[in-house]
Parts: structure tokens; sequence; C-alpha cells
């Protein structure tokens, strides 16, 4: 990982009065930052060893809410701490909040100081150790889109999140002049997270009114997830600083198209100089490691996608016509297919997984991919033909888990999944997708309501 912003520097900052707050962050299980805000020089001279945090961090619901049946922690045993141990190569500066510095921590058990096995950034580096063991480094880039809406997030809480107003009244791909009205925000974006040490290739119109997309060059698999929950976080603040508001939902609404996170991979060398998905004399130029990586991401594809998809809305995203897949097959440069093949005859050579939604854990879906490739190369399995036309007319192939139960269940008895993460962190994750269905369950919905009010 390249550093951006040295320890050094942050010092010389702080004595010259350029940085006065430091945002020291962990990544809980919903991908999103939790941690602390230091005064500057408190952190440059005793926190930048480590601070702590309540272990419930890692055993909490999207609303904050502390959730019965985790062994790692309960009321019971008393919601002790974590360590949180800054990772210095992370350090950066955050222009878009004056005078802030931001990085990221590690979370390690209070009492062994060893890495806490749940935390996704560890189930992503652990992944990482792996492939390194057999010579090999993922390079790794995902694409976020989200919806940017024309009022505050105040307002819109406020309104009960009805008769929202979208920063653009139809369908944008592509739209240079609709995106022109919005380059307000699009602009500090792409010029703040580029400030942040996050190289920004493009934003774009996206395929729905008010969507958006933001592009960023791809790296290494950690600092790539690493960048993405900056990315996500730095989003929200700079809309939320300008009166607007951003979702990252999968789907916020049935006649919009849904919200993805496309996550492109390759393997190459350790030196990140020779691509080991590249073979010029392969078909279309797939190595044979390829070909058993991308094998290994289709006979796993059910039990991995919970860490795509996790929460009962993303399933509402995969509709066919909305360039959302419903089939997990491989196809050449297919939009269609849940796995397309990219750069075709070249070395920069990829496959995309497109199943992933804009609300996933980056962590979590990058470690779950390396995981099943990893199964493929170590079985030197077999990749099936390439599905060729319309993958959503498609009949007899692999569908994807239509449902957040259904795909919980094919985690939880995943064999390869607790070979890789350990029984451990599958069962905390098993409880965190059990939890978030009970609480779906037991929900009335407006839709309900509407339906059935007179009818029923």
């Amino acid at each position: 990982m390249s550093v951006t912003y040295s320890f050094d520097e942050l010092k010389k900052d702080v004595a010259e009065g350029r940085i006065d707050t430091v945002l020291a962050c962990q990544v809980d299980m919903q991908g999103r930052l939790m941690g602390k805000r230091f005064q500057a020089e408190y952190f440059v001279e005793s926190a930048y060893e480590e601070t702590h945090s309540c272990n419930y961090l890692l055993a909490t619901d999207m609303e904050m809410d502390t959730v019965s049946g985790y062994k790692s922690t309960s009321w019971e045993a008393g919601y002790g701490d974590y360590t949180m141990k800054p990772d210095l190569s992370t350090l950066r500066r955050i222009p878009w909040l004056e005078g802030t510095a931001l990085v990221l921590c590690d979370v390690l058990d209070h009492h062994t100081h060893e890495e806490v096995p749940h935390s996704p950034r560890t189930i992503l580096k652990r992944q990482v150790k792996r492939l390194e063991a057999m010579g090999l480094k993922a390079y790794m880039a995902s694409e976020l889109e989200f919806f940017l809406f024309d009022q505050s997030y105040d307002d819109a809480r406020e309104s009960g999140y009805r008769d929202l107003r979208l920063v653009s009244g139809y369908n944008e791909d592509y739209h240079i002049f609709q995106t022109t009205k919005e380059e307000d925000v699009m602009r500090a974006i792409r010029k703040g997270l580029q400030g942040a040490g996050i190289p920004v290739e493009n934003s774009k119109g996206e395929a729905s009114a008010g969507q958006e997309e933001i592009n960023v060059r791809y790296a290494d698999a950690l600092t790539m997830a690493d960048r993405h929950v900056i990315i996500k976080n730095g989003c929200k603040e700079i809309a939320w600083a300008r009166g607007k508001a951003i979702t990252f939902l999968a789907k916020w609404h049935y006649a919009a198209a849904g919200s993805s996170s496309h996550i492109h991979q390759s393997l190459w060398s350790l030196d990140g100089k020779t691509s080991h998905f590249y073979d010029k004399d392969a078909k279309y130029g797939m190595s044979e490691m390829m070909r058993q990586y991308v094998a290994g991401l289709l006979t796993h594809a059910s039990e991995i996608t919970y860490f795509l998809a996790p929460y009962i809305n993303s399933y509402k995203r995969y509709m066919a016509g909305t360039f959302a897949p419903t089939k997990a097959v491989w196809s050449k440069d297919n939009r269609t297919a849940g796995y397309r093949l990219c750069g075709e005859g070249g070395k920069a050579i990829r496959i995309e997984c497109r199943v992933g939604g804009s609300d996933l854990n980056p962590y979590l879906a990058m470690a779950a991919l390396i995981a099943a490739g990893i199964a493929g190369i170590e079985g030197k399995l077999e990749l099936e033909p390439a599905f060729v036309g319309d993958a959503y007319g498609g009949s007899g192939v692999r569908e994807i888990p239509k449902t957040l139960r259904d795909a919980t269940g094919f985690m939880t008895n995943s064999k390869m999944l607790r070979d890789a993460f350990g029984d451990d962190v599958i069962d905390h994750y098993t409880r965190a997708g059990q939890w978030e269905q009970e609480e779906y369950d037991r929900r009335v919905t407006d839709w309900e309501v509407a339906r059935g009010f007179e009818r029923a």
C-alpha cells in the first residue's frame, strides 16, 4: 500500500496549525466508518499507537441496536473494549473537512492484541495473505453508483422519505448537459477524493434520473476496500455540506434502477508487473489460472452472494432488463451476465462481478470473491463455456439467490467459506443475516397497508 501522507507530514501540519483534528476510524459490519475525533496534538503524541472502542460495534445492525445471539459479545459478557490500532499507511488529509486528517484502524482483541477474526478488514487481510503465500496479488476496482437528491437528509427524514426530489428529472446515463447541472456536488466529490489521496478517474450520469457513478483507479484489494469506505463516507459528507442527500441503498424505488458496486478483479505477481490472468496464446487471452479463478467464482456463486448483497433490500435490485444480473453465469463483454469478461486479449484482462450492490461492505465482498477464486485455483476447476446472448432469458442456468434468507443459508452451509474464513466468522455473519431477516419479517410495510387496507 502506498503512503499518500506520512506521519511526519501530519506532525508538521499539526505543529504549524494546519491540522487540528484526526479521525481514527474502524469499519463496522455495514462498511461504515466508526471511531473518534482526536485533538491532533494528542493523536501525534499518544493515540497514534492505539485507542479503544466498545466491542458492540461489530455486533450491531444498521440502526446500531444491540443484537442477541452473537458469540463474540453480549450483555452477559458486558460489552467490553476492542483496541483500535491505527494503520498509519492509510493516513490522509480530508480536504472537505477543515483542518482534518483521517486514519483507518485495525480492530484487535483488548487482551491478546490479536486481530479480531470477524472484523471486516481482518477478513480481507487474511485472504490477501493466502494469495501472497501463492505468490499472487489481487488487484480490484469497485464502481460505486448512488442517487443524488435535491434536498437534505433532515428534509428527507422529516417527510417520511416520501415525495423525494431527485436532482434530475430524467434518465441521465452519460448525459453531459444534465450532469453539468449537478457539477457543484460531483466536482466537489472528485476534487475532494483526489485531494484525499484517492486517484479519481471520472464521474458520470447513470441509468436513472438522479443516479450517479464515481470511478477511481484500481489498486490492490486492501487499498481498494479502504478507498471504497472513504469514498462512501466522503460522498455523503460533501453532499450534506451542500444541503443535498445521497443514498447507497441498492434499490431506493421500485420504478428506478438499482445501484450497484461492480467489482473488477485480476491476479498479478507480487511486484505487480506480470498478469497471471493473461495468456496471449489462450482463447480470449484467459490464462489457465484465470479460467480456474472464474470457475471458482461460479461454483461458489450462491455461497458468496450474502457478502455481495447483505440486506433484504439488496435482492429487490435483481430484476430482468435493469442491467442488474439475475443469472450467475460468465459471458464475454455482456452486461446481462453476473460475471463479465473485460479487457479481452490484453494485459488488462479481468473479470467483473456485477452481482454486488452499492450497499455491500467492500472488505467482505472482496474477501469472499478471493476465497472463491482461490478455491477454483486449488481445485483446478474447469470453467464452463461462456454464456452467449441475453442472460435474463437463459433457462437451465445458475441463478442468483432471490432472497436474503436463501443467500444466508448458502453462506451458512458453505464448506469453502468455513475453511477460508473460519467457523466463528461465518457463524457471526450468519447471525447478522438472520437478524436482518427477523426484523423484516415482523414489519408492516406501506405497500401492504395501501394494497389491503380496504380490499383485504
